[in-house]
Formats: C-alpha cells, sequence, structure tokens
C-alpha cells in the first residue's frame, strides 16, 4: 500500500491490562517472519512490565507507549527512569538527568520517530536532559540494539531485532556510546596449550578452591554470587547496582535453569573471590513455543530441565572481585572456571558450543580472555544516546 493512503501515526499510552498485553503481543505479530526471533514467554514478557512482579519498579518507573494506524497497533515503545542510574558517577555512563527507553517495536521508520519522540517528551517532563537507549528494562535485562549477528537466533535471555531499526534510531539523532559484544566459544576441542599449562598449574596451587554450587542451599549461594557480582561490577560502565529484592528475584528466576555443573565459585584462602553463571540455553525449546507453555509445551520443558541436552550454553555473569581484577590470579580463576564448566558440558549435555556475552567493547580483561579461548564476535549489540535539549 502507497504511503499516501495511510491515515496518521497515533499514540497511546498503556493504561490498562489489555493496553498491556496489546503492549507484549504486538512483538509476536511483528517477528513473526524472522526465522532468528526466539519468542519470549508471554508470562514473563508481562512480569517484567508490571510493578509487584518486577522488583525494578521498586527503584524506577515506566510509562509503556503503542502507536496505532489505520485501527491497528503498529509500533510501542517504554520510557523509564531508573532512581538507582540517576544516583551513578556521570562518567560511569549513568548519572542525573539520564531516563532510558526500550522495548521498542515499529512497523516503518514513521512509526519509530513518532515512538521515539514520545518517549523523550515523557523524559523530558520528567526532568531528564539525556537519552539512553534501548534498555529492555533495566542495564540487567536485554540491554542494547542488535546491529551485527542478525543470522543466528539468541540464546536465552538476549534480544533480538530488525536490522531495520539501526537506520531509524540514528535518523533520529541517537549516537552510538558503548558496544556489547557476544562471542561465540567452540567448545568440544578444548582451549590452546597455554590455557591448559595455566589451568593445571592452578588446580596444584593450594591457595585455589573451584567449587560447584549447592543447589540444596540455594538462596546462600544467590546471594553470595550477587554480592561479588556488585562488587566486580561496580566500576563498569553502565554498572546499576542490584538491590537485595532483585537479588532474591533473579535467583528465583534462574532456579529452574541452574543446574550445579553450570555455576562455580572460586575461593582464594578460602574467600569467594569469583563465580561463573552458565545457562542451558532454553531458546532451542522456546524458539518453537510461539511464546505460550500450553498445552504441552510445560511437559516439554519440565523434560528438557530435568536432563538438558543443550548443544549451546550461554555465560551471561562472570565475575571477581575488584582487589583482583587486572591481575593474573584474575585471568586464572577465570580460565579453570570455565574450563571445569566446558568438560562437564561436553560431557554430560552433549554440548558443541557456547555464548560469552554480553562483554562491553572497553573490558580488556574478559575481551583478553575471550580471545585467549580463541573465542569469535558473534553478535554485536549498541547502546546509544542523545541530549535532550
Amino acid at each position: 500500500m502507497a504511503a499516501h493512503h495511510q491515515g496518521p501515526v497515533t499514540i497511546h499510552p498503556v493504561k490498562t491490562k489489555a493496553d498491556k498485553r496489546e503492549f507484549v503481543e504486538l512483538a509476536y505479530r511483528l517477528n513473526r517472519g524472522d526465522p532468528a526471533w526466539v519468542p519470549p514467554l508471554k508470562g514473563e514478557a508481562l512480569a517484567l512490565l508490571t510493578p509487584g512482579k518486577n522488583p525494578w519498579f521498586e527503584h524506577g518507573k515506566a510509562q509503556l507507549f503503542t502507536a496505532r494506524r489505520d485501527g491497528r497497533t503498529v509500533g510501542r515503545i517504554s520510557a523509564h527512569i531508573d532512581d538507582l542510574a540517576l544516583a551513578q558517577p556521570v562518567e560511569q555512563g549513568m548519572g542525573p538527568g539520564t531516563g532510558n527507553w526500550g522495548l521498542l517495536e515499529a512497523e516503518d521508520a514513521e512509526v519509530a520517530h513518532a515512538l521515539l519522540v514520545t518517549a523523550e517528551d515523557w523524559l523530558r517532563g520528567q526532568g531528564m536532559h539525556r537519552s539512553l537507549g534501548p534498555l529492555s528494562i533495566s542495564i540487567w535485562d536485554e540491554p542494547g540494539l542488535l546491529v551485527e549477528g542478525f543470522d543466528n537466533p539468541p540464546t536465552v535471555m538476549m534480544g533480538h531485532n530488525s536490522p531495520l531499526y539501526r537506520a531509524w534510531i540514528e535518523a533520529d539523532g541517537y549516537r552510538p556510546v558503548k558496544k556489547l559484544i557476544n562471542y561465540d566459544l567452540p567448545v568440544e576441542e578444548g582451549f590452546p596449550p597455554l590455557i591448559d599449562r595455566i589451568v593445571a598449574a592452578g588446580a596444584k596451587n593450594e591457595r585455589i578452591r573451584i567449587r560447584k554450587v549447592n543447589k540444596k542451599n540455594f538462596d546462600a549461594e544467590a546471594t553470595l554470587i550477587m554480592g561479588l557480582l556488585n562488587d566486580a561490577w561496580s566500576d563498569n560502565w553502565g554498572f546499576v547496582p542490584l538491590t537485595d529484592s532483585e537479588i532474591a528475584f533473579v535467583g528465583k528466576k534462574l532456579k529452574t535453569l541452574v543446574f550445579e555443573d553450570f555455576v562455580r565459585v572460586a575461593e582464594l584462602d578460602g574467600v569467594a573471590v569469583a563465580f561463573i553463571i552458565v545457562l542451558p540455553n532454553i531458546n532451542e525449546l522456546l524458539i518453537d513455543m510461539e511464546g505460550s507453555l500450553l498445552p504441552f509445551n510445560w511437559a516439554r520443558l519440565l523434560w528438557w530441565l530435568r536432563k538438558p541436552k543443550s548443544r549451546t550454553l550461554r555465560v551471561p555473569l562472570m565475575g571477581v572481585a575488584k582487589s583482583l581484577q587486572n591481575s593474573r590470579m584474575a585471568s586464572t580463576l577465570a580460565f579453570m572456571m570455565i574450563e571445569y564448566i566446558r568438560r562437564d558440558a561436553v560431557a554430560h549435555y552433549g554440548t558443541k558450543r557456547g555464548d560469552l556475552g554480553w562483554v562491553l567493547d572497553d573490558n580488556q580483561g574478559m575481551n583478553a580472555v575471550a580471545k585467549a579461548i580463541d573465542a569469535k564476535v558473534n553478535r554485536v549489540y549498541q547502546i546509544y544516546d542523545k541530549p535532550l535539549s
């Protein structure tokens, strides 16, 4: 249909439960034709946006908007402000006056433009002077716009979007501020000999102990790991601390997906100083589920979770205590944890490859680790910002 036959784009704030469902369901319709898009579970997508379910809302506020044209929903966006992000130092990427947007879906450039303008107006009305995005909905959820690597489906808890969005966002005056890199890691063959030597030397060092998590004691383990995470990442660009209720929420969400074989804690002289969390790639199942666990997908999911065969794993989180960062000990512990999980994954889960990400483009330590184990970049996400005058 030629553009001049179409009516105007109108923007509607999401107010009711029905509005919110429409907001969530639009993503399924717009992305249905993309073979690499993995439909999230609708219940999870709704919970992310619901105060009382997502503890982010204890320190943040969001306004969702949908776009309509000719009686159809043709786009959506969220605008949001995180009080904890506002309290961060400016030089770390967030800070006072920086609001966010995310969850963008749009049928065409005109719709995207109308949505971005609306989100910016809302942020301005809340006293913000800079717009940074996309974040869906916090930096800990799905940060960044996919700009490279559209052909392969993302692994668990990673975003995917249309390749068209980049030009639309950049046309609205957004400039790149930070890249997030995801690495593809073949794991069947093992790592280069140098890494094997470092791991073997570490294994002989009596000060070092690498242990699995104990799932019977899961809450305490989650608290320990997330405490380490808050310390390890506190100087990173974009860092916003996780609150106690968010830590509990993440723990609950990950509990079903966490296998003792896939989470390691490194202790130095009896003190926990590093951790790695690896998740089996549930997206291998979700890609066929249309966002619903009914009627038979529950059974498939539970069967798979009992003993997942996961061709792909994702390493979403890894951290070393700040006091050790950039030391030789830090990389030794990282290589040991990755190698121990690699051995178990190949032996017991049929794993062929891992995804290591996201890694900030200026995180020299992690990028060096990725290079040393022969990982290759397979997806790049971009975060943008724009001054709101």
